[in-house]
Formats: structure tokens, C-alpha cells, sequence
């Protein structure tokens, strides 16, 4: 069916909801992630380049809004599954892998093959676009868990990914963007009004990094 399937196959990741099988209150799913994504992205892409960093934007896109599009087969699988070994990990990412590259030798035109392995391919990588990836996709597991902390969801999943996104980007390499996510941005966050002592589980987490 070609690009009219990929097309319309863009709306299947509306219906995945990220973080299922616990109560919520407020639901997200994967087509939404992406887009917040690209814009954090976006944001410290800019700060990084006031910096003098040089981002290849086209890059950056193409990571950030295509990241998650193998869900589409293999759904969101909760962090603390796809994390709990190197090996289930790896395990993971390579079916994830193969089913789309399967489906992109079955649907899409001949003539666009190679260009849809090269941007649906693993985008998390040691370049500066890579890294901006991960620090965007752990800013959102960061902001979608903080939205239940603050409203008192004291499920200890959502306490497990706060901080542990909150680690994680404290420990990536991208030394202007987390400064400012840590010396501007986490500040805001403690500051807001919220059922659960945030404070508390951000400077356990920030003593813990």
C-alpha cells in the first residue's frame, strides 16, 4: 500500500498509551511523547548552539520525531521491564528493530528503502543529536511523572521513574543543557505546589546521581 499505509499507520500511535497498567491521571500516548520530544529537543539543541555547538537540525528532527515509531509494533513496554538487564534491553531493541525494518521492505516504495532504515534506525547515539535524544526522551518520563506525583498518584512506579530520569539526565555529558535543566529548570519544578514532598525525592535523587 506504500506511503498511504505509513501514513496511516501514524495514527495507531495515538491509541498507545505510554506507562499502561497503572492508574493515571492524566494519560499520554505515543504520538504526543514524540512531539514534546522534538520540542525539548529543540529548546537545548538552541542552547547548546549559544554555546558553540554545532547541531545538524536535520539530524536532530528525524531523531526525535521518528524515536518511538517501532512501538507501533511491539507497544510501550514499562522502563522498569525494559531496563531490569542489559540483555532483555538489547533483546528488545533488536525485534523492535527488525519488525521495522521488515515492515519498511514490505510497505514503503523501493525507491525510498534505504532512506526510512536510515532515519527509523536507533537515533540514541554518542553524537551531540543522540544525546539530545535521550535527554529528551528522559525529560518527558520526568515530566509525566512529576504531573502524578504533584496531584498525590503516590504509586511507587511513578516515584521510580521520576528519579530515575532525573539521574539519568543529571548524568548525560551535555554539561550546558543539564546545567540549566538542574540550576534553572529544577528549581521551577521544586517550587510548584504539590501533594507529595517533592523536594524531598528530587534531592535524593540529585545526592544519588
Amino acid at each position: 500500500m506504500g506511503i498511504h499505509k505509513f501514513f496511516t499507520s501514524l495514527n495507531d500511535l495515538e491509541r498507545i498509551i505510554r506507562a499502561p497498567g497503572r492508574f493515571k491521571f492524566e494519560e499520554h500516548n505515543v504520538a504526543a511523547h514524540s512531539w514534546k520530544v522534538s520540542q525539548y529537543a529543540m529548546f537545548f539543541a538552541t542552547l547548546e548552539e549559544m554555546n558553540g555547538a554545532t547541531i545538524n537540525w536535520k539530524s536532530l528532527y528525524e531523531k526525535t520525531i521518528n524515536h518511538d515509531y517501532g512501538e507501533i509494533f511491539i507497544g510501550d513496554i514499562k522502563t522498569p521491564v525494559k531496563h531490569s538487564s542489559v540483555e532483555l534491553k538489547n533483546m528488545i531493541a533488536l525485534v523492535e528493530e527488525k519488525m521495522v525494518e521488515h515492515y519498511i521492505e514490505e510497505e514503503i516504495p523501493e525507491e525510498f528503502q534505504t532512506i526510512f532504515k536510515h532515519r527509523m534506525k536507533e537515533g540514541k547515539d554518542s553524537t551531540i543529536e543522540g544525546q539530545l535524544l535521550e535527554l529528551s526522551d528522559k525529560l518527558d518520563q520526568f515530566y509525566e511523572s512529576f504531573a502524578e506525583l504533584k496531584r498525590g498518584n503516590n504509586d511507587v512506579e511513578f516515584v521510580k521513574m521520576y528519579q530515575t530520569a532525573l539521574k539519568k539526565i543529571l548524568n548525560l555529558s551535555l554539561t550546558n543543557s543539564v546545567d540549566y535543566f538542574k540550576h534553572t529548570m529544577l528549581q521551577d519544578v521544586m517550587k510548584e505546589e504539590t501533594s507529595i514532598d517533592l523536594i524531598r525525592l528530587t534531592q535524593e535523587a540529585i545526592a544519588d546521581a
